[in-house]
């Protein structure tokens, strides 16, 4: 019997100990103050298998994100549906941008997170508001809508990994992706099942996820997480789950109050900073369900069984409990701190109450129930009438079942949202720079905080409204804009409508203000809209023929692709702003594959009935092929064409219509399908769509991007001019139509093209019934269609279309011999350089054989600037101009070889002339001479022209032409003086070498100043004052275009200013320069003759000079004037090297081969035994100084017996001698 005891003894403090170590177990599992790292190795962190994500409507995320090396691309998470495919939900980044990733589209903000530093990253998403938002360290950084035809639900069982990308294989598992790693740490990844706003995020930045919790337990991995003390996070608010049993030691009484014994259980082992909040109990099972690892979500737990024993005593019970610790203390701690207590036995009367270690959950919330009611009571025991057991579990939300799964999108929409109408008048006080950024903002956060959605905003300003008091409401001083809008509120929770009314008029009224800006409601109304459902409907599509069922407004409906059979496609039932009312969107079929191909299409006859649908058919065959292909074959193209061309035909074309196909023929332009052969039929096509296009207003616009389409309808008794522009700038590929129903012979502003036609052609209109006529403008910003091989071909000729291009027609007239000439102002694509030639040209349908060319017969050059040309025709058709580069036959490779040398050296040069003037003007003994006063003024020269070359590119970046302007002035004035000073070199050298006699100038260098920085001055200050727009463009409109181009320099662009302030100014200074270099020549030449041996030595030193002499005199200048011919590219590589590099070899000749400039190095720069001692060099300045008493003689130094010493002074002031002549200032 003993050994029986000691047994039974003995198996208690095995369970006890397996207990505690069980809960010690759960404890280590929580992630709470540690960190994921990765750093390069393979690092795999994966939710478990049975970890499955249900199908989210909303969602929130967040994680703590550290980058620790700069990656080209990386990831903080990835998740995929199953059987992987594009990215449901991700976060991660590339170069300067955040990315969040939302069912396969890519959602970016201009967000750098710096390196070694913790963020807070979240982003929430609603399905139903189709609302996407990612805050940044508690700031929200983006907002958008979501597209809708993108699912509203999250697809489930899928696969999450964090920190690397991932794919699934052919065996079902997870394998990383390399090429998108994080190299850095996450922490804190948590995921909920609902939208939380700003205000929650910033509160709740402890609560664990709902869905995604921060637990080792839900996670598989193959490295283990780290310890970090900045990671810590103090919270107050903890959820227990558990399972415990309950074993009385009386078998015969079983009666017990289970919520009084937990509570009493609870509060007992608990210290008192931890109070017990609420405590809610599961009816009693003889079985404990407990969760296996506790891996599993909430909504999809997987479970194993525990028996008891035979007793009808002994009961398990699940329990959920609200603690709240005060003060607030670090999660992991208390998390630690609980489980311990949790884990021994806790006796009371007869009763043991024992929790089971494994299914022990401690979770930190956002909220603690409330507690409105008296809890109920749980007895264990035999029920009676007055204590039938009863149970209190949280209440679900009401889009879960009773399993805490989502219900299907069927069980839940029993009946539509309700939706209103709301008209608003408003004025703001303020300037912001987009006022109706700021109205849009603000009505979506004063409705969009809880269940409403805004739709279909528009904002229009009252032009031309001068604000009064409104209804006692605020006055403003000066004159408030006024805003006029209309959007439609949806709201999803299916509240009353008076208490919708209540909330949309309350969030309205109120109004917003702020440091910048004023918002105050004038005049609100609200209606309450009860628009119909989109009835069920028939479709025919490449795609099969499918049945949509009838949906509620505002619902994108979803049906099953015939091929492949697990895609969908998606339809939305749009509310149209404008009727109230919805109908049916296009059907989103790109998930599915066609049933038909484009050669299908030949076994179609088109008629009247069908048209639109053939259209429709083309558009998506073509969309289908161009994405796959990127081209269509010559055999799709003949087919596409000729049946848009029977459609064209057979009837009148309705608007929608024509924009099919105007889209179809611009997609097909964009691609790189080779449309010459079928030129003249496209461009006849589009002539005939405008034509019979059908439409009530007198005029009709249709673009696409590249191409664009306008038709006005004239009286043919009251036509006097009309004038077609149009904008295009092809970032966006986008062209915006103007007309102006008079003649207007200039660009109109801000368009690329503008055609003027004149009055008299009312003459050639046709005769009919009708008293209208039709007047057809077209603009193609592509030039696939005007393909003419004597300007493709390089190798036949020079010219190349340098405009887009335009047209004009008149319905059934042709028009030509006009007198009063049409008018064709196009804008260049690239700026005419002078040397450049340009012609006005239209496309001639019967030029090479019938395929067509460029010809210029009947029209009249006129180039007004390098960015425009006007044309002066006779006729109508397509122009454009002709940019011929005969006389430039520099190619782009070598252009862009050149700029980089001219960049690099110049940027050489600034260091090394910084470096020379610093020297000079550092040292007192290198600038006692003449010859030294010059260089450094020629280096600062040099200097500022180098300086204003590097960054002019920079400046005229800003696009702002007054700067462009200063910019374009100071780089002229440099490059005067640059010029100036090289010239006062040669004038001080023909004074010293051939007027050799001493000469008294009196303030010899402040004259020289004067004249050195004086010219330029007066030359670039009668240029602005004659014409400013001289710099930069001859107009400010132009000159912004120029700015946009890739192309930014500013410059002189006047070429009588150029050629006379620039050209003939430097060949001026060149020939002098080069008078005086000859002369030079020629004394060098008699003092070796005169020499009764040359040696190697005095060779290379005369070398030397004759180098010297030619930077200090700017010779090599003289190339540009001999840059053409054969040797063009030569000579022009030759010109950008020396000249770029010219402050270089000032450097190099007049400061590293100096010997006294090396001497002042050694004396004051080095130390140790590189330094020399300044005695001699000191003592021998003064005794040679001490000789030179005629402080303003030219030549001071006593007359050579010999032509000869005045040479070897200059030459020896430029190569490395001490000359110590030409003192004074």
């Amino acid at each position: 019997m003993n050994s029986v005891r000691s047994l039974s003894c003995l198996l208690t403090l095995i369970c006890l100990c397996t207990q505690l170590l069980a809960s010690t177990s759960s404890a280590s599992t929580s992630l709470w103050g540690k960190k994921l790292s990765f750093k390069g190795r393979p690092c795999l962190w994966q939710l478990q298998p049975e970890a499955v994500l249900p199908a989210l409507e909303e969602l929130s995320a967040c994680m703590l994100l550290q980058r620790t090396h700069t990656t080209p691309a990386w990831t903080g998470f990835d998740y995929k549906a199953p059987g992987g495919g594009d990215t449901q939900l991700g976060l991660g980044g590339s170069g300067t941008n955040l990315s969040v990733w939302l069912f396969g589209e890519k959602h970016s903000l201009e967000r750098d997170l710096k390196l070694h530093e913790w963020h807070s990253v979240c982003f929430t998403w609603s399905g139903r508001a189709r609302r996407l938002r990612i805050y940044i360290n508690g700031t929200s950084k983006y907002e958008t809508s979501v597209n809708p035809i993108l699912p509203q639900r999250l697809a489930p069982n899928g696969s999450l990994t964090l920190g690397v990308s991932h794919y699934i294989n052919t065996i079902g598992e997870v394998q990383q992706q390399t090429g998108k790693d994080l190299l850095g740490e996450i922490g804190l990844f948590r995921m909920w099942a609902r939208e939380w706003s700003a205000e929650e995020l910033r509160g709740q930045s402890c609560a664990d996820g709902d869905v995604v919790r921060w637990d080792l337990r839900q996670w598989q991995h193959n490295c283990q997480p780290e310890p970090d003390n900045d990671l810590q996070c103090a919270w107050s608010l903890y959820k227990i789950n558990m399972w415990f049993m309950v074993h009385s030691t009386q078998p015969g009484n079983c009666f017990i109050s289970l919520q009084e014994v937990t509570r009493n259980w609870l509060e007992s082992i608990f210290p008192h900073n931890i109070s017990v909040h609420n405590i809610l109990l599961s009816s009693p099972s003889r079985t404990c369900h407990v969760v296996n690892n506790f891996a599993a979500l909430p909504t999809q737990q997987s479970q194993r069984s525990t028996a008891l024993s035979n007793s009808a005593c002994d009961k398990c019970f699940s329990s959920e409990v609200y603690v709240n610790v005060d003060p607030a203390a670090n999660v992991e701690v208390v998390q630690a701190n609980i489980a311990a207590l949790l884990s021994s036995t806790f006796s009371y009367d007869f009763f043991n109450l024992t929790a089971d270690p494994n299914s022990i959950s401690i979770l930190p919330v956002e909220l603690l129930p409330a507690v409105s009611v008296p809890l109920p009571t749980v007895s264990s025991g035999t029920p009676t009438p007055e204590t039938a057991p009863t149970q209190s579990l949280p209440a679900r939300p009401s889009n879960t079942s009773t399993t805490g799964d989502p219900l299907d999108h069927n069980e839940t929409a029993v009946k539509p949202d309700t939706f209103f109408r709301v008209n608003l008048t408003l004025s703001m006080h303020g300037s912001p720079t987009k006022p109706e950024d700021s109205i849009k903002k603000w009505v979506k956060e004063q409705l969009e905080n809880g269940s409403m959605i805004v739709l279909n905003l528009i904002i229009k300003e009252n032009v031309g409204r001068n604000m009064e008091q409104h209804n006692g409401l605020m006055i403003f001083h000066g004159q408030p804009k006024q805003y006029y809008c209309t959007f439609h509120v949806q709201e999803y929770n299916k509240n009353s409508v008076a208490e919708i009314l209540t909330l949309i008029n309350a969030a309205l009224i109120s109004g917003y203000k702020d440091d910048s800006i004023t918002i105050q409601t004038m005049d609100l109304a609200i209606k309450h809209i009860v628009p119909a459902n989109c009835l069920e409907e028939t479709t025919s599509t490449i795609y099969g023929q499918y049945i949509w069922p009838e949906v509620f407004p505002q619902v994108n409906q979803t049906i099953g692709c015939k091929k492949p059979k697990l895609k969908r496609g998606f339809r939305l039932c749009k509310l149209d702003i404008d009727t109230d009312t919805t109908s049916w969107t296009k059907p989103n079929m790109k998930n599915c594959k066609p049933l038909v191909i484009i050669s299908d299409l030949d076994n179609i006859t088109v008629t009247t009935g069908n048209a639109a649908e053939v259209v429709e058919m083309i558009q998506d065959l073509v969309d289908v092929q161009l994405g796959d292909s990127a081209e269509l074959s010559s055999s799709e193209l003949d087919t596409v064409v000729e049946k848009l061309s029977e459609v064209v035909h057979i009837s009148s074309i309705k608007p929608a219509i024509g924009a099919d196909i105007v889209n179809i023929v611009a997609d097909i332009l964009l691609s790189k399908t080779y449309v010459a052969p079928l030129a003249s039929i496209l461009l006849n096509l589009t002539d005939r769509l405008g034509n019979n296009m059908d439409f009530q207003d007198g005029s009709i616009s249709v673009s696409a991007p590249s191409l664009a389409l306008s038709m006005v309808n004239v009286d043919q008794n009251e036509f006097s001019g009309l004038t077609f522009g149009v904008s295009y700038d092809s970032s966006n590929l986008n062209p915006e139509i103007f007309f102006n129903h008079s003649f207007v012979s200039g660009l109109l502003p801000d368009t690329n093209a503008t055609i003027s036609l004149p009055s008299e052609l009312h003459n050639f209109f046709p005769s009919g019934e009708r008293n209208t006529t039709r007047v057809q403008f077209q603009f193609y910003g592509t030039d696939d269609l005007f393909q003419d091989p004597h300007t493709t071909n390089a190798t036949q000729s020079s010219c190349t279309l340098n405009s887009f291009v335009v047209s004009a027609s008149v319905n059934n007239s042709r028009i030509n011999n006009l007198k009063d000439r049409v008018v064709v102002t196009l804008r260049h694509r690239t700026p005419k350089q002078p040397e450049d030639k340009v012609q006005c040209v239209f496309w001639d349908f019967l030029k090479n054989g019938g395929r067509g060319g460029w010809n210029s017969r009947g029209c009249e050059t006129r180039s007004i600037s390098a960015n425009r040309t006007s044309c002066l025709c006779d006729h109508l058709t397509h122009f454009a101009v002709l940019l011929d580069v005969s006389r430039t036959p520099i190619s782009d490779a070598d252009s862009q070889i050149l700029t980089v040398i001219s960049y690099l050296g110049c940027g050489i040069s600034s260091i090394f002339l910084g470096i020379t003037l610093l020297t000079y003007l550092a040292f007192e003994k290198l600038r006692r001479d003449y010859p030294s006063k010059i260089l450094i003024n020629l280096s600062a020269a040099l200097l500022g022209l180098c300086m204003l070359f590097l960054l002019d590119s920079w400046l005229s970046s800003f696009s702002n032409y007054s700067l462009c302007i200063a910019t374009a002035a100071t780089l002229h004035y440099f490059l005067l003086a640059s010029f100036t000073w090289m010239g006062l070199e040669a004038v001080h050298m023909y004074f010293a070498l051939v007027k050799v006699f001493n000469i008294y100038v009196p303030s010899y260098i402040l004259k020289f100043c004067a004249v050195g920085w004086g010219i330029p001055l007066v030359i670039v200050s009668l240029v602005l004052a004659i014409d400013k727009d001289a710099y930069g463009s001859a107009v400010p409109e132009e000159s912004a275009v120029m700015l946009q181009s890739t192309d930014q320099f500013c410059w002189l662009q006047n070429d009588v200013f150029f050629y006379v302030t620039v050209v003939a100014f430097v060949l001026l200074i060149v020939l002098c320069n080069t008078f005086v270099f000859i002369v030079v020549l020629i004394q060098i030449r008699q003092m070796s003759s005169n020499k009764r041996s040359t040696n190697s030595r005095s060779s290379l030193h005369d070398l030397r000079a004759v180098a010297s002499l030619t930077v200090l005199l700017g010779l090599t200048w003289s190339m540009g004037f001999f840059s053409f011919g054969p040797g063009k590219v030569v000579l022009m590589y030759l010109f950008c090297i020396f000249n770029s590099l010219q402050g270089f070899f000032v450097f190099f000749f007049h400061c590293l081969m100096k010997e006294n400039v090396r001497k002042q190095w050694r004396i004051h720069l080095c130390c140790g035994r590189f330094r020399l001692s300044d005695y001699s060099d000191g003592s021998r300045s003064v005794t040679m100084g001490g000789r030179c008493n005629k402080n303003h003689l030219i030549n001071s130094d006593s007359v050579a017996s010999d032509d000869t010493s005045t040479i070897r002074k200059v030459s020896d002031s430029s190569t490395g001698s001490t000359p110590n002549h030409h003192q004074g200032a």
